[in-house]
């Protein structure tokens, strides 16, 4: 797979030619299974065909269980600089109904494993609203995060996915669904929490302390262009998108002979007026109006405008007409997905 991953970078230079490489994150299934050289080696041929910043942000997405000491150790002779670590929750019962593999022990030695090593750039993922989670124990959670001086935390509301093994445990009856009033208390306690604490909740489900947003995930929301290496891995470029067969064996394969195993799809305007009010409206920069006539026309502008009334009354949204920014209040962004699926541009057959 890493002899793929390598042979694929070569292939799609032209992708992002000239343009300068700010971020790397190894994310998706468990990257962390890399050994150290493995990850040298797929750095060092981004860094063959492309210019890296001496800045650049290169996380690594990782479970508690993969973080044992030999491993941090070796990671240190690696470039990369961040940890996007998915704590989920520091109690046992909470981390047992979502099925993790790690336990609450884990959930703390890895952040002081990682701390102690000498990385201070890290994220942890949390999840609220599972039935297990009194708001008592969510509020200990936050807690605990913020003690360990948690640079940049991402909280998700509990989804029961198809095909998962806790789907299948709501299915049966062996495990509570989730409530959707518990989860909006807890989103709601979660602002708060952050806020207070000095975390600037800069999009829906990101919070960090003063300058220690996401790098690479800001460059999704704020519509820049992208590689995706490997099975499954999406790309963009502003006008299409193309993403790689999930197989791996039908991936392993294709790279073997040669062949990009990808599909594209190029986006009409209305495919990219629609994708940029899903990521604008999720962050605090909000969805500029005047970005919207520049790159989609007026057209836009006034299906935009004749549509964000009952949202603005409701306090689910502000129009700032000065300076012509569309934001979603604290309120809206519980429901974010269906404010912005109700000012999508639907084109006509």
């Amino acid at each position: 797979m890493v002899a793929a991953i390598i042979a694929e970078i070569a292939m799609t230079t032209s992708y992002l030619a000239g343009k300068n490489i700010e971020t790397i994150y190894f994310g998706g299934g468990t990257p962390s299974v890399l050994s150290a050289e493995e990850i040298n080696r797929i750095l060092a041929q981004i860094a063959k065909h492309y210019h890296i910043a001496a800045d650049a942000e290169i996380t690594l997405e990782t479970n508690p269980d993969d973080l044992l000491p030999a491993k941090v150790q070796a990671l240190k002779q690696t470039a990369i600089n961040r940890f996007s670590i998915g704590i989920q929750s520091f109690f046992e019962k909470d981390l047992v109904y979502m099925n993790r593999a790690h336990n609450a022990e884990q959930a703390h030695t890895c952040i002081k494993l990682v701390q102690d090593a000498g990385f201070k750039n890290l994220t942890i993922d949390f999840i609220y609203g599972t039935p297990t989670m009194n708001h008592d124990a969510w509020r200990s959670n936050l807690k605990t995060a913020f003690a360990y001086q948690i640079p940049h935390i991402s909280a998700y509301c509990l989804t029961v996915e198809p095909k998962t093994a806790l789907h299948h445990f709501v299915a049966t009856g062996k495990a509570a669904d989730v409530a959707e009033e518990h989860a909006a208390q807890q989103f709601e306690i979660l602002v708060a929490q952050m806020l207070a604490n000095g975390y600037e909740h800069y999009e829906i489900s990101n919070f960090c302390q003063a300058n220690q947003f996401s790098r690479h995930n800001s460059s999704y929301w704020q519509g820049k262009s992208y590689l995706g290496i490997g099975p499954s891995a999406h790309s963009f470029n502003g006008v299409s998108r193309q993403w790689n067969v999930a197989h791996n064996q039908q991936y392993l394969q294709a790279i073997t002979q040669g062949n990009h195993p990808s599909e594209i799809e190029n986006l009409t305007i209305a495919n990219r007026f629609n994708e940029y009010l899903m990521t604008s409206l999720r962050t605090n920069w909000g969805c500029k109006i005047n970005k919207v006539r520049n790159d989609f026309g007026d057209l836009y502008v006034k299906h935009l405008l004749a549509n964000i009334s009952p949202f603005v009354q409701a306090q689910l949204m502000t129009h700032h007409a000065a300076a012509e920014v569309l934001n979603l209040t604290s309120k809206g962004k519980f429901v974010a997905d269906g404010i912005i699926s109700e000012l999508f541009f639907v084109e006509e057959e």
